[in-house]
Formats: C-alpha cells, sequence, structure tokens
C-alpha cells in the first residue's frame, strides 16, 4: 500500500492512458512515452517507458542513477548495450519479441533498434526514475574541464561536440547528414552474445553535479 495515498480521496487514480503521455518525439516512428508516479498517483516503485523506435535508431547512452531497468522487446529487435563498470566489458545482447535485458542500477547503456517497428517497455523499479543523459554530460560539461583532465585540444573537443543537442533521447538526429561508415549494430556478435573487451583508457564519464528526470 502506498503510504503517502489517501484511497479515499476522489483524486485517487487507477487507470492511465500512456499513449497521452510523450516524453519525448523524434518523428512518428520514433518517440517515447512515459508513466510514472506523476501520471498515475497510485504507483508504488514501479514506473515504464513505453518505446517505438525504427531501424538504426538509438536511444542513447545514459544511465539512472536510482533505478535498475528491464527492458522487454513487444515487436521488432533492439540490441541493449551496457558497459559494466566492474569488469569494464561492453556487454551487447539482441532482444525480440518476448525476451528481456535487465541493466542493474546505474549501469551505462543504450538502445539501438535492428528492425523496424521495433516496439520496447522499460519497466524501472521507481516510481520516479532519474536519468544522466549522454548528449548533457557532452553539451553542459566545460570544455576546458575536458581538455585539461584527458589532455586534450579544447578546441578541438569544442568543434567535436558542438553538432550535440541538450536531451537528445533519439539518435541520430533527423537532419544528420554524415556519411554513415557502420551502424552501431553491426559490432554486436548477435548469435553468440559475446561482450566486448573496452580498452583501459576508456572510463565511465565524468558526471556534472546536476539531476534530469523522466516524466
Amino acid at each position: 500500500m502506498v503510504s503517502y495515498m489517501d484511497y479515499t480521496s476522489p483524486s485517487t487514480q487507477y487507470t492511465f492512458d500512456v499513449n497521452k503521455s510523450p516524453l519525448f518525439k523524434k518523428d512518428n516512428n520514433n518517440y517515447i512515452n512515459v508513466l510514472g508516479v506523476q501520471q498515475l498517483n497510485t504507483l508504488e516503485n514501479v514506473s515504464l517507458l513505453d518505446i517505438f523506435l525504427s531501424t538504426n535508431n538509438v536511444v542513447e547512452p545514459h544511465y539512472h542513477q536510482n533505478a535498475a531497468e528491464l527492458v522487454y522487446c513487444i515487436s521488432g529487435a533492439a540490441t541493449v548495450s551496457m558497459l559494466n563498470p566492474f569488469t569494464k566489458q561492453l556487454l551487447n545482447y539482441t532482444i525480440t519479441p518476448g525476451q528481456v535485458a535487465n541493466v542493474p542500477q546505474g549501469w551505462w547503456h543504450y538502445e539501438v533498434a535492428t528492425l523496424d517497428d521495433t516496439h520496447l517497455l522499460a519497466i524501472f523499479d521507481a516510481p520516479t526514475p532519474e536519468v544522466i543523459l549522454g548528449s548533457d554530460i557532452l553539451k553542459f560539461t566545460p570544455a576546458n574541464v575536458m581538455s585539461h583532465t584527458y589532455c586534450i585540444d579544447e578546441n578541438q573537443w569544442k568543434k567535436a561536440v558542438a553538432p550535440v543537442k541538450a536531451t537528445t533521447y533519439i539518435g541520430p538526429y533527423t537532419n544528420c547528414n554524415r556519411v554513415k561508415e557502420h551502424t552501431p549494430h553491426q559490432y554486436v556478435n548477435q548469435q553468440y552474445q559475446q561482450p566486448q573487451y573496452i580498452p583501459q583508457y576508456q572510463q565511465t564519464p565524468y558526471v556534472p553535479q546536476y539531476q534530469r528526470y523522466w516524466g
């Protein structure tokens, strides 16, 4: 039972239409709807994202500092990739309808659709999962900090991240004209799902001291 809920109140909610709760929309084939305690006030430690993707679209790299995530494939197919912070291995798992991938709390991860009409349900063990997005890290971490920390040219870094838009959620951008040498899922062994080792110099990125929220 929810401790903060007065079940005798006329404002108590037991049902909600997630289709009417957009979080982010790139286009008609790539968008995310959200359900959390702000939308349905009787929720306890659960919330979800309803995710729709077309081939090669990516739910950008991010992590949830207060929730684990269970990704369930309803239709299509997607590769769920996560960085194990203990082994420094990048784990890749392709899921199809009826299959799931579990992302532990606080792990850096992303999802890539490998078929059109991919529909994923991301379920969290928190009423409102918090999120840190890769695009926000790149956009808001001062260039001089990145330059000094990683011994790189500050102007080159500024030029490299200039096209990044804050709070991207789904990439690539609609107007992206970059020549595509490969698609993200081409590096994934979809049959055996063998983890790929990450060299020691590739570490989890710096996290700025702020929080963003789903919904």
